[in-house]
């Protein structure tokens, strides 16, 4: 397992990074937690090792005055003689000593046989005798060890005693401590290091794909849509990943189509300028009347042509920029559709298509921007038109307008021309997406057609075979309170 390399010279970036967040937020939160319980556990295992060395000792020294407090009371037993033999036969001698303390505070006697210095400090038996009880002390003793010292005071007629004392070493103690609070720390440092190495390495798989992103989109924002992000896992970061592969692969589409557009709609517009212009030379230099005529009926109709790819681009311009509005009003659908029908009649023979139309009797109104709804009729029935246009056969273009559930009004227009295929057939309401490239056109008319039917609370459906024909279906919504023509 590799685990990613992270650059933190730039303080900057070092503090706004994810694995900077991470190790002074979350880490140093663990590291917090296992101080304090780390913390708590030493301290309760040296509460127990000192309260149970406390308790034992004063068990002890209960059982030694205990004794003691029966010979004060016995005639025939000499109390001196009995806490001497005691001390000197002391049974745990090994383990800690026994004192005698006299009436002037010193030690007298021990169960090792040494005496103390006469300066040491007995606070534990200040406090014993102040007290009338036990008195404890912990500290260093003269020979620079740690020691726990009880005292207890005992009472005897003609006694020299005032107190016995018993002291313990702490150094066995304090090394068990320390040995428990290694394994406690080493118990943390196991827990802690496997939880940084995964977290490291959890953190670096964000990181690592983050970092990729970052790279791949700088490139997009460059306009290079080639680069792909390798997607390793099935998580949101896989998830995020494939959707920016999306991202560049339908903006790679869209540059095309908008590539493709910029050149089509160049072309669209050079071909009725270069027109228009040898037209109106030729105009100019002959004063022929019929050549004059026919020369300006080519100059109307390749203008009327110039306008209508202008005002295209115009409404696609306001669509994108959310200005595109409708003037509603209740309409006669049929009455905008045969203004339609009838502005492409003669088009119509003249490129030796037979437009059929099945007019209903009537039709409910409708709710609409009449001019918009007849710019949607012109582009499909001009596109049906254009797409029928094939030398071997006599192309037919049917329309028909009906009313279904008295709730909706279907206008079909059906042509046998060139037809869809399956691949181009989901994209054809794309702006700028162009499934024949052999016909004139900028590929943005159906866009804005579907666009103003939507804005109608409509829909288009459009149904196609190759090289059988395309039929359009228009549906619309009936106006609430419409009435019956």
């Amino acid at each position: 397992m590799s685990f990613p390399k992270f650059n933190l010279k730039n303080k900057r970036f070092a503090k706004e990074s994810i694995v900077y967040r991470w190790v002074f937020n979350n880490l140093a939160v663990l590291i917090l937690i296992l101080l304090v319980i780390s913390t708590i556990l030493i301290y309760f295992i040296h509460f127990y090792y000192y309260n149970s060395t406390e308790q034992y000792l004063k068990s002890k020294l209960t059982t030694i005055t205990s004794v003691l407090s029966k010979y004060s009371t016995d005639t025939t037993k000499n109390f001196s003689t009995e806490v001497r033999n005691m001390v000197e036969t002391f049974s745990d001698k090994n383990k800690m000593e026994l004192m005698a303390i006299n009436t002037k505070g010193k030690v007298v006697i021990t169960s090792s046989g040494f005496s103390p210095d006469t300066l040491i400090v007995m606070s534990d038996f200040d406090n014993a005798m102040k007290s009338k009880g036990f008195g404890i002390w912990t500290g260093i003793s003269e020979n620079n060890e740690k020691i726990m010292a009880v005292s207890y005071p005992v009472s005897a007629k003609n006694s020299d005693y005032s107190a016995m004392r018993v002291v313990v070493s702490l150094a066995d103690i304090d090394s068990t401590i320390t040995t428990m609070t290694l394994i406690i720390i080493a118990c943390c440092m196991l827990v802690l290091t496997p939880l940084i190495f995964s977290g490291v390495y959890f953190v670096g798989s964000i990181v690592k794909p983050v970092q990729k992103l970052n790279a791949v989109t700088k490139k997009f924002a460059m306009g290079d849509f080639q680069e792909r992000i390798t997607t390793e896992s099935n998580d949101e970061i896989g998830q995020l990943c494939a959707s920016i592969n999306y991202m560049a692969n339908e903006l790679s589409t869209a540059e095309a189509m908008k590539n493709e557009f910029i050149s089509s709609v160049s072309h669209e517009l050079r071909t009725p300028l270069t027109a228009i212009k040898g037209w109106a030379e030729t105009i100019s230099t002959d004063n022929d009347a019929e050549t004059t005529k026919k020369g300006i009926h080519v100059i109307i109709s390749e203008t009327e042509r110039l306008s209508q790819m202008v005002e295209e681009l115009l409404d696609f311009s306001r669509i994108q920029n959310g200005k595109f509005t409708l003037q509603m009003t209740k309409i006669d659908i049929l009455a905008e559709l045969e203004d339609a029908i009838l502005i492409y009649t003669e088009k119509a023979k003249h490129d030796n298509t037979s437009i059929i139309y099945n007019s209903p009797e009537m039709l409910p109104f409708i709710f609409g921007d009449k001019n918009r709804l007849r710019q949607v009729f012109i582009n499909v029935i001009d596109n049906a038109i254009k797409y029928s246009d094939l030398p071997d056969h006599q192309s037919v273009v049917r329309i028909n307008a009906s009313c279904k559930d008295d709730k909706h009004i279907i206008i079909s227009v059906e042509d046998n021309g060139c037809g869809i295929s399956a691949t181009d057939l989901p994209k054809i309401k794309t702006k700028f997406y162009k499934a024949n490239h052999t016909k004139r056109g900028s590929g943005i008319g159906l866009a804005v057609a579907n666009e103003i039917i939507t804005m109608h609370d409509g829909r288009i459906d459009i149904e196609s075979e190759e090289n059988v024909g395309t039929t359009v279906h228009i549906i619309l919504p009936v106006s609430k309170s419409s009435n019956k023509q």
